[in-house]
């Protein structure tokens, strides 16, 4: 019997190397999701059934009825008992039934701006379609009508006015429009895509109590579309915004957009630094991210033309100038 090792020859003539194994995979590591935004996301877009509908409504109807009887009866009553003080409650009552008409009227107000904007919208995909001339400088005409009286677009309204008549396609007179008139109003709306995104990120990195994180993403989406409504001119109410809200989260969900699913979120959940070192980090980061990416669909509904020259704004280039140097001292 041999004593010592035995050596056995390998058919191979290199061993193989342990530099070229594949890295063993982290188990337990779980990157960050945007768990706030998808949640607000879902909350948004979910359509009430109509028996909610019917509960709802029902349940308002009686609501006022009841108040409106017993404010009657309070008011009467006091009438009858103190009539200086009955008069001064009248009149309260008064100012405040008049007060809840003005904020409905302002409300329907609100609804028929969207609608004006939408309207343009749709002409001007309609315009791009047929390529009629005419029907582009129909919608010009409705957008500088749109834009009279402001400020901001003075300068581009004058520009667009003086070369209008050179240009003899429906394509590129949209798109002198878009350029001459539509660009500050989109560095605007930008603006307040990278302000709603800094703050849903910094909430949610710096805030560990629960549901805290879904209440700020959804009230500041809420009101950075309704920023972005009243920058293209569709300046919207409560109920407008809520109505946008919605019309924009279900496009994302249908779609499938709100989700960790593309490469740049997909680096910032994996990839970053503060993702690997703190998973709030790497939620904060995320979240702001799709809060980004739901305001370029809000630019997309609220324009009152779609994109024809002009590019669609980047959600990468938007995340990047909203959040450099916000998590630095943290990294």
């Amino acid at each position: 019997m041999t004593k010592g090792p035995v050596l056995i020859d390998l058919e191979h003539d290199e061993a193989p190397s342990v530099a070229e194994a594949p890295p063993v995979p982290d188990l337990t590591q779980v990157l960050p999701e945007g768990q706030a935004m998808q949640v607000a996301a879902q909350l948004a877009a979910r359509k009430p059934s109509r028996l909610s509908r019917w509960f709802w409504g029902l349940l308002g109807l009686i609501l006022g009825t009841v108040v409106s009887i017993a404010a009657w009866n309070f008011v009467t009553a006091l009438l009858a008992s103190s009539p200086i003080l009955g008069m001064i409650v009248s009149a309260l009552v008064a100012v405040f039934v008049v007060v809840c008409l003005v904020i409905a009227l302002r409300e329907a107000a609100g609804f028929a701006r969207l609608r004006r904007v939408d309207s343009l919208h749709h002409a001007a995909e309609a315009a791009l379609v047929s390529q009629d001339l005419k029907e582009a400088r129909g919608v010009a005409d409705q957008l500088g009508r749109l834009y009279r009286g402001r400020a901001d677009t003075a300068w581009g309204r004058e520009r667009f006015a003086e070369r209008r008549d050179d240009v003899m396609d429906a394509d590129g007179l949209l798109a002198l429009a878009e350029t001459e008139i539509l660009t500050p109003l989109d560095q605007a709306a930008q603006s307040e895509i990278e302000t709603a995104a800094r703050q849903v990120a910094t909430v949610t990195a710096l805030v560990p109590l629960a549901l805290a994180d879904v209440v700020v993403a959804m009230t500041s989406n809420v009101r950075m579309i309704r920023r972005i409504a009243e920058v293209y001119g569709g300046r919207s109410g409560t109920l407008g915004s809520w109505r946008l809200l919605r019309a924009v989260m279900t496009h994302l969900v249908a779609t499938g957009a709100v989700a960790v699913g593309d490469d740049m979120i997909g680096t910032l959940a994996g990839g970053g630094v503060l993702a690997k070192l703190s998973r709030r980090f790497g939620e904060g980061l995320v979240n702001g991210a799709l809060t980004a990416r739901v305001g370029v669909a809000a630019m997309e509904v609220c324009r009152p033309l779609p994109f024809v020259q002009a590019k669609r704004p980047s959600v990468a280039v938007i995340i990047k100038r909203a959040l450099t140097g916000l998590f630095s001292e943290s990294a």
